[in-house]
């Protein structure tokens, strides 16, 4: 459905309204006087499949980016009928409708796709608005108080109305300019995905290590079979046994113990931090799920920041989310307030990167003891740590193995710590470049006197 009729966009705006707006250099126009159309979804859902076509939701729209991690599958049959009304292509905007309202992703080239139920797609002709630019223009201030003002607060879910959507006001610089904005929002934010792109393979190779030695127990197994260990040198492949030895529970390496995860390691949960609020300026974002699931603390409750220390957190703190939504993460969103119903994993006798990938491990397993808690939130309890199992090689391989691993984890850090320096740096700059503040060329408050691009990507 096409939503850009002279008439819905006709309606003036009152005087309480103008005061609302925005102060921009540049004009503001409604996206459907701007040559922006709307184009709606199927209202039903596919049935999933193993293996088939990409069907975005509303979860698959992170930082806006499509996550496509764990996308649903429908069948090429699906695929066409959803696709016949609406077919995304490449460059076109997603916004939600419900649920996390007015959050944006952009179609990557080359992926084909279909869009699901409280989506919506923004597509422009490219006669006033740039399509690279239009990504830009529905995203910070500007746009969010857009979407506030046209939201309809429900009693479990907001929701935006498609009629609603292409009255929403936008700046409109000249397309050059446009352009030129998208250009230097857009080299930020490709950065950032690269650092994502590259951690993704770093984690991936540590965790492949890290099971096929410890889990799968590969080395042991081929020189149980008189065979050489494949991909590690003499020295390393010494430390590991020849030959299994059975215990109540299961055949490990000779030499090997045994542990559950709770002897392993310290599991602190946090505070109830609303019984802590700020009473000052010096302040602690507080963290919970929402901020874990998110990796920052843009907007976060606070709390005070005289809470006892072993409830501050750090970049680099390993946190598990017990409750809600159980996940396990390496936190790098700055100094923080642990609240309740997270976990700091912390331990004196093993390194942090052989706790994250045990808990790695066991985290399925959780996740579906938490899905079994119909009456309640999904979570786990403390005996559940007790009872997953990790097998604890000698330590002087686990030390060896931390001279592989290790590193890569700290990489993984590095570079999410400048995906975060990035990201306060775009999202400085995009009001000021929306609303004019700072031009692109022209002028001593130009893009130009900023950090060169170079600099700007590798602060």
């Amino acid at each position: 459905m096409k939503s850009n009729s002279k008439d819905e966009c006709s309606e003036e705006w009152s005087a309480e309204r103008v005061k609302m707006k925005p102060a921009s250099n540049f004009p503001m126009k409604r996206l459907c006087n701007v040559g922006v159309s709307l184009l709606d979804c199927e209202h039903r859902t596919p049935k999933a499949v193993r293996e088939g076509c990409p069907y975005i939701a509303i979860p698959n729209i992170k930082g806006g980016r499509l996550d496509l991690s764990d996308v649903r599958l429908i069948s090429k049959k699906d695929f066409d009928s959803w696709t016949k009304k609406t077919k995304p292509k490449s460059g076109d905007i997603i916004i939600t409708r419900r649920a996390r309202v007015g959050d944006t992703a952009v179609i990557p080239r080359g992926l084909e796709c279909a869009i699901g139920q409280n989506l919506v797609i923004l597509r422009s002709d490219g006669s006033q608005v740039d399509q690279s630019y239009l990504r830009w223009a529905l995203r910070g201030p500007i746009y969010e108080e857009q979407v506030r003002k046209f939201m309809n607060v429900g009693a479990v879910f907001d929701s935006l109305n498609c009629a609603d959507i292409p009255k929403f006001e936008i700046p409109v610089p000249p397309l050059p300019e446009q352009r030129a904005i998208a250009r230097i929002l857009g080299t930020l934010d490709d950065k950032i995905e690269l650092n994502r792109r590259m951690n993704e393979t770093l984690e991936a190779i540590a965790r492949a290590i890290f099971k096929s030695w410890f889990v799968d127990f590969d080395p042991v197994r081929a020189k149980a079979e008189g065979r050489e260990p494949a991909g590690m040198d003499a020295e390393t492949a010494a430390l590991f046994p020849d030959s299994f030895e059975e215990t109540e529970i299961w055949m490990v390496p000779k030499g090997w113990k045994l542990k559950s995860l709770d002897e392993m390691a310290d599991f602190l949960n946090g505070l109830a931090m609303q019984k802590f609020p700020s009473e000052a300026e010096d302040f602690l974002p507080v963290v919970k799920i929402a901020e874990l699931h998110r990796g920052n603390t843009i907007g976060s409750d606070r709390a005070s920041s005289s809470i006892d220390s072993r409830y501050i957190i750090e970049d680099g703190d390993l946190l598990f989310s017990w409750s809600g939504s159980l996940e396990v993460c390496i936190w790098c969103g700055g100094k923080g307030a642990l609240n309740q119903h997270l976990f700091k994993v912390t331990s004196t006798e093993y390194p942090m990167w052989f706790l994250y990938f045990w808990l790695k491990e066991h985290l399925p397993e959780f996740q579906l003891i938490a899905a079994g808690k119909a009456t309640t939130m999904g979570h786990i309890q403390r005996y559940h740590l007790s009872e997953a199992i990790a097998a604890i090689p000698i330590s002087p391989l686990i030390e060896r193995v931390s001279a592989i691993i290790e590193p890569l984890i700290k990489l993984m850090i590095k570079n999410n710590l400048e995906s975060r320096s990035l990201s306060s740096i775009r999202d400085a700059l995009l009001p000021k470049l929306l609303l004019g503040e700072i031009q692109v060329r022209g002028t001593n408050k130009s893009v130009e006197d900023l950090p060169s691009k170079e600099k700007l990507v590798t602060c």
